[in-house]
This record gives C-alpha cells, sequence and structure tokens, in this order.
C-alpha cells in the first residue's frame, strides 16, 4: 500500500516538527476566533472549553493521515467526515461549505508561515507540494469548489480572508479561554506571536502589535534548534499538564 503522502515531501518534514505543529496553531487560533462560522466551534462546546486539548487532537487528526499509508488516510478522512455530519444532524444544519474551505486553507497558510518563521520560506516546488497534499484531503472531506492549484488557492484564500472573518462576541469568548488555560504571561507571549504569523488582516482585526525582536529571537531558534534546543517554544508557550 502506498503512502498517502511521499516519504520526501515537505508535508512530512513541517507535520513532523512538534515546533512547527504548534506555530500553525497559534496561528490557527488567532483566525478560528474571527471565523463567522465559528458558532459551530461553540456548538459542540470542545474547544471554547478546552483550547488546547483541542488543538493536540486536531493534530493527532491531521499526523493521522499525513504518515500513513493510503487505505489508513482515507479512514480517517472518512471518519472525520462521519463526525462532522452528526454535528450537522443534531444542530439541524449544514455547516458552510466556505467555511470548510477556510479551516482547509487555514492549515496550508500556517504551515507555510510556520516554516518561513523558523527556518526558511517554502520553495516553489514546496508550496506546490503542500498544497497537493491538502488538496487531496479536501478531496477526501468532499469539500466542494477546491481550487486545483496552488496560484488559484492564493486568490481564493485572498477573498476567504477579507469575506469570511469579523470580530464577535465569540472571539472576545475564545480569547478569554485562551487567556484562562494559558496564563497570564503565556497568553501575552501568545498574542505576540500571533502578531508575526498571521496574515495583516487578521492582525489588524485583532489589534495585534508586532514585535520586531521576537521574530529575530525565533529566526535564531531556528538556527541553533539542531544543537539541542528543541522544544522550548512548547515549554514556553504550553501549560504544564496537571497531575
Amino acid at each position: 500500500m502506498s503512502d498517502f503522502v511521499d516519504q520526501r515531501s515537505i508535508v512530512r518534514r513541517i507535520w513532523g516538527d512538534s515546533d512547527l505543529i504548534l506555530l500553525i496553531f497559534a496561528g490557527a487560533a488567532a483566525e478560528f476566533a474571527l471565523n463567522r462560522a465559528v458558532g459551530w466551534l461553540f456548538f459542540t462546546g470542545r474547544l471554547p472549553q478546552d483550547p488546547i486539548g483541542r488543538l493536540f487532537s486536531t493534530a493527532r487528526f491531521a499526523q493521522q493521515i499525513v504518515f500513513v499509508d493510503e487505505k489508513t488516510a482515507k479512514q480517517t478522512l472518512e471518519a472525520i467526515s462521519i463526525i462532522h455530519r452528526g454535528v450537522e444532524r443534531k444542530r439541524g444544519a449544514r455547516i458552510p461549505d466556505w467555511a470548510n474551505r477556510d479551516v482547509l486553507f487555514m492549515l496550508i497558510d500556517y504551515s507555510e508561515r510556520a516554516h518561513e518563521l523558523l527556518y526558511r520560506p517554502l520553495a516553489i516546488p514546496e508550496k506546490h507540494d503542500l498544497y497537493d497534499v491538502f488538496y487531496r484531503v479536501g478531496v477526501g472531506l468532499r469539500i466542494p469548489e477546491l481550487p486545483t492549484t496552488y496560484e488559484e488557492y492564493r486568490l481564493d484564500r485572498q477573498l476567504h480572508l477579507v469575506r469570511d472573518l469579523a470580530y464577535t462576541r465569540h472571539t472576545k469568548c475564545l480569547y478569554e479561554q485562551y487567556s484562562r488555560h494559558l496564563g497570564s504571561w503565556r497568553y501575552k507571549l501568545l498574542l505576540q506571536v500571533q502578531a508575526i504569523l498571521v496574515p495583516e488582516h487578521v492582525r489588524l482585526l485583532l489589534k495585534l502589535e508586532k514585535k520586531p525582536l521576537l521574530r529575530e529571537m525565533i529566526g535564531l531558534y531556528g538556527i541553533f534548534r539542531p544543537l539541542g534546543l528543541s522544544s522550548i517554544i512548547q515549554s514556553i508557550l504550553l501549560p504544564a499538564k496537571k497531575n
């Protein structure tokens, strides 16, 4: 059985790197909070009640797709689709197609942004590889009207950012939960990381203030990480597990 994602793919390198995963979800946490369809996450209650746990469960789903064979990946994608359909039945409404595309686009964009922040910008072939993998994820989740190329995706992504994001009461509620679960100083650091990671439109909606020095520090960390400094981002951003 062939792998769902080629062994040489940049996607395997990104989603096998725990620090990059954490940066991806730091950015996604900002944009999730602004999405006009975020009420769906409040319907299940899982994200507002346990944002850190939700982060890790989503990461596990992603890794169950990226690091397995075609058959297992398709089974995981079908399991996710079944979960979504169950939520839709309980609420008596369908999750909008544009909302599903938004989530897929976030994972693509923040994969690219996180890699650039910690290491280097992706090369053009790597960008196409990244999009190809997530395009197949989107197809497996039956998300309609997906752009067929990376270039088309970039245009569609910009349209989604302008059309689908707004600061709402859900945004305020989610950020209060982030603060409660992370604690004061970790929460402030999260805001600073988000400010240098998210698209400008997201940063302005959330009124996040850029700290240029932090970008330099993260860049240096990426350089020296092979010397044994791994997991510093995790130990700083994530609260210790309670016994």
